[in-house]
């Protein structure tokens, strides 16, 4: 089912014979029409995550970068629009001289062309594939059919793992194997047979069930692997490794160790996270968290996990609650409900809900002096609270609110006018790694300890250069401005002003790690934990 565990799975697997020398390609498909993720809705789909190129895809691609510590291509992510977009724009251009084009083969052909293209592009010695959604499902078929044919033309160089849960009904109080088994019949009526099956459950699964599922669906008994619910995700690959699951891995592929396994610095964070008690506690203020009656959390993951490593790096326990801005509103707004909190953390996000309620929320961390830190749109709406409450310009907003207001401080790119009248959506915003000057004596140069940095993006509102001199004599810091000096990237506070008042208009939480913490969120952590 969606959600199981197959992004994590996938990671662990990467992470594990990466630890053994071996160059690892992860590679996910969303068999969505979508082109690429930029145009999905964050609560029905997750968070966004953008790879340095500017890519837009699913989240799962930033799982893969935090465990294996580095950055991926955009060859690594597909959809099903983008494939099958590709293939009708060769067929426009009599790529296919004059032939039927049809699903099959096609479709798969063009799957698997991708495969290549970015294990090859990565000079990878091991290419993991992970197919998003549900086993069964229309959209996964093509997907499945490519697999298939890879397996027939490499079958000693292609293995197969399904990720299955296992439920234990509350009333019955046992695990049951059935609807694995069907999983397991369903890939076999694709032409799939399984070599590894991942057993996901609440808890772990006992040797009778491993035996259950192995003589029901063909594998050997210890191609069966637990994967019992865990305190956190960091854990999944040393449980993992406990099963012998990449000694299991590289037998069926025919591959040996190119080095001595080396988890030492993965099992050292794993251990901070066990074992850190000192807690600090932060509050995100978004809208992103509904959907229906429960609390996603996906629509700022890659925010929550840059949190979780700056915290545990600097022996902290990080406490994070999600604060829906609508409650800070009109007559309900309850700001002082933020006294609680040693951080508060207003992220990226689009539209005019809770606009207000974020501004409430802006201007009382900075009187009453708790740290904050803006994540894009976080930034644009710490510039407008400081315009209307320090400038006195009052209505003062964003373009992308009202974009015939009188002091529009937040106005769109130029280059982004056109594209919006065009109805040019997706993949046109200001994507990617771009450049960013930061000057001496500020708390970004502080944090970042360099002179220049490059940072994720993606956005198409700036702030207005002609309010930058009046803000910066109303005393607020752009200490991040682009090469060219018109865009300012970074706002804050001086420390005399203020423990830590700072946005950045890029996204520092996409290239935060386990092993490498991002500084922003380590200056921020830090200035939390003081005044805690």
């Amino acid at each position: 089912m969606s959600g199981v565990g197959k992004g994590i799975a996938t990671s662990s697997i990467a992470l594990l014979l990466q630890s053994r020398g071996f160059k690892i390609s992860p590679i996910k498909i969303d068999p969505y029409l979508n082109v690429d993720a930029g145009t999905m809705n964050p609560t029905e789909h997750g968070e966004v995550f953008v790879l340095k190129s500017g890519l837009e895809t699913d989240q799962d691609m930033g799982s893969y970068e935090r465990f294996l510590g580095r950055d991926l291509n955009s060859e690594n992510y597909m959809t099903g629009g983008a494939v099958y977009k590709s293939v009708i724009d060769r067929e426009r251009a009599l790529g296919y001289g004059g032939k039927c084009v049809e699903p099959v083969p096609h479709i798969p052909e063009e799957v698997i062309r991708r495969i290549v293209a970015a294990g090859t592009k990565d000079k990878s010695d091991i290419t993991i594939v992970e197919v998003g959604g549900t086993l069964g499902e229309y959209q996964s078929v093509m997907f499945i059919e490519a697999a298939r044919s890879l397996k027939i033309a490499n079958p000693d160089d292609v293995l197969f793992v399904l990720v299955s849960y296992l439920p234990v009904p509350g009333k019955l109080g046992e695990m049951k194997t059935k609807p694995t088994q069907y999983a397991v019949r369903t890939m076999n009526s694709y032409g799939v047979q399984p070599d590894i099956i991942i057993a996901r459950g609440e808890v772990a699964i006992d040797a009778k069930r491993k035996e259950k599922i192995a003589s029901s669906s063909g594998v050997r008994i210890e191609q069966v692997i637990s994967a019992p619910d865990v305190d956190s995700i960091y854990d999944v690959p040393l449980n993992f490794e406990a099963d012998n699951l990449a000694t299991i891995v590289m037998k069926l592929l025919k591959l040996k160790a190119k080095k001595p396994v080396d988890l030492a610095p993965w099992k050292g964070f794993v251990k901070k996270v066990q074992n850190t008690k000192s807690e600090v506690r932060i509050g995100i203020v978004g809208k992103y968290f509904s959907s229906g009656d429960f609390i996603l959390a996906d629509s700022y993951l890659s925010v929550i996990e840059a949190l979780k490593y700056a915290a545990y790096h600097a022996g902290k326990k990080p406490i994070i609650d999600w604060l829906s801005a609508d409650e800070f509103e009109g007559g309900r707004a309850n700001v002082k409900k933020l006294d609680a909190y040693d951080g508060i953390i207003v992220p990226g996000g689009f539209g005019e809900r809770g606009i207000e309620g974020k501004l409430r929320v802006i201007e009382y961390v900075r009187t009453h002096k708790i740290p904050y830190l803006g994540l894009c749109y976080g930034m644009q709406l710490m510039v407008v609270e400081y315009a209307r409450n320090m400038l006195g310009l009052k209505g003062a907003t964003t373009a992308e609110i009202d974009p015939k207001a009188k002091y529009r401080v937040i106005d769109i790119m130029p280059g982004q006018k056109q594209k919006l009248v065009e109805g040019d959506i997706g993949g046109s915003m200001r994507l990617g790694a771009y450049p960013a000057y930061l000057k001496e004596g500020t708390v970004a140069r502080a944090a970042y300890k360099a002179e220049m940095v490059h940072e994720r993006h993606r956005h198409r509102y700036e702030v207005n250069p002609e309010y930058v001199a009046s803000l910066e004599k109303a005393g607020l810091v752009f200490s991040g401005i682009s090469p060219d000096e018109k865009l300012m990237e970074i706002a804050e506070l001086p420390k005399s002003k203020h423990p830590f008042f700072l946005g950045t208009q890029a996204h520092p939480e996409f290239t935060a790690r386990p092993l490498t913490s991002h500084p922003l969120f380590d200056a921020f952590i830090k200035a939390a934990s003081k005044k805690k």
